[in-house]
């Protein structure tokens, strides 16, 4: 029944950050961050929406097996799920930081 939209929720939920960080620095990647020095091993900027897709999908999928295996919001999810959520706050927080501040030192 309902499993299926706990599980597109979870796979959707980390999507959601990363689309506003997206969004509202949107206007920063091609002015600040192109003209940045960066090294020759730097992969294209095309790459980067790939790669964060197919990791936020992995991370929320994988949150919900967590959340699955250990009976939903249960002491037991607790600290796992927290953890999770935690980097998942400092992931989205990371580039309105970067981007917004214009700060390399981050």
């Amino acid at each position: 029944g309902r499993m299926w939209a706990y599980t597109v929720g979870f796979t959707v939920l980390p999507h959601v950050g990363g689309f506003l960080g997206w969004f509202f620095n949107r206007k920063e990647i091609p002015g600040w961050y192109e003209k940045l020095k960066k090294p020759s091993w730097c992969p294209p900027r095309r790459v980067f929406p790939v790669a964060w897709t197919m990791l936020y999908t992995g991370m929320g999928y994988a949150s919900y097996l967590v959340w699955n295996e250990l009976g939903g919001c249960s002491s037991k999810a607790i600290v796992p799920l927290g953890l999770y959520g935690a980097q998942l706050a400092l992931n989205w927080a990371w580039p309105p930081l970067f981007f917004g501040a214009r700060n390399l030192n981050m």
